[in-house]
């Protein structure tokens, strides 16, 4: 924990129930995220990576240990004190269809607006900054359900922009991006951490890019123990080579992934 700590874990403990039983996933995790970091979460498909997002954002129950924001227990906040702590962009898919764009990404602005939800200019200008922050400006009138799968995760990237939060938690914010869309998101989000002191931390499947951009890693190996450190650091440690199973995939640091 360090003073820039904004989020931390308590011996945290996730998983799932399946049925009266308890399926730990990953136990004990003592973690903090900072302001103005860009962290990355790696790990093999299944390893709980998705599970330990759910929990951060209280999406899911801990099976264990709690977790601290701004020095105060998450569980305990109410769920408007917690929306305008975290902002999150999930994999799941929303049923937006029926809204434009802009009404999305307006979504993200009410913990802020009120019971009824009236944004002001302030709020509308804050929503259209978010739209040309994240890359979907020009779709701003457009039907979320005329959207590929590419330009719907760019919109709801940009409602966590509006959102404002301190903290932004993503998972697999990457997925159905191509190439150039990856790099622009990553070099967003890494802007959202350096520029605007942002807390972020994002899962991913894009080793590259995430060994090229972000400050921090928390790898999950496959003893389901999670390492964390500096991007080099951990990279130099050799502990890359933990995260599969398959012995024939060797990480090259040469090129930051992994290869035969």
């Amino acid at each position: 924990m360090t003073d820039q700590s904004i989020l931390t874990t308590h011996d945290l403990t996730v998983g799932y129930r399946n049925g009266s039983q308890q399926v730990a996933l990953l136990n004990n995790l003592n973690l903090h995220l900072d302001k103005g970091k860009l962290v990355a979460l790696l790990g093999q498909n299944g390893a709980g990576k998705s599970t330990l997002l759910r929990a951060l954002t209280c999406d899911a129950p801990a099976l264990g240990g709690y977790i601290e924001a701004e020095g105060k227990e998450i569980s305990s906040m109410s769920q408007k004190d917690r929306s305008r702590l975290i902002g999150l962009v999930s994999t799941e898919r929303i049923q937006a269809g029926a809204l434009t764009v802009t009404e999305l990404v307006g979504l993200g602005r009410q913990p802020h607006t009120g019971f009824l939800g009236r944004m002001d200019d302030e709020d509308r200008e804050i929503v259209r900054q978010a739209m040309a922050d994240a890359g979907i400006i020009g779709k701003a009138d457009s039907y979320v359900a005329s959207l590929s799968d590419g330009e719907r995760q760019k919109a709801m990237v940009a409602k966590a922009l509006a959102q404002q939060t301190p903290i932004i938690i993503l998972d697999e914010p990457t997925a159905f991006l191509d190439v150039a869309s990856r790099i622009e998101t990553m070099r967003l989000l890494q802007t959202l951490a350096h520029e605007r002191g942002k807390a972020v931390l994002l899962s991913s499947h894009d080793i590259s890019q995430s060994l090229l951009l972000a400050d921090e890693l928390w790898l999950i190996t496959t003893d389901r123990q999670v390492l964390t450190g500096t991007t080099r650091d951990l990279v130099d440690s050799g502990a890359m080579d933990r995260i599969f199973n398959n012995r024939d995939i060797h990480f090259n640091s040469k090129i930051l992934d992994y290869s035969f």
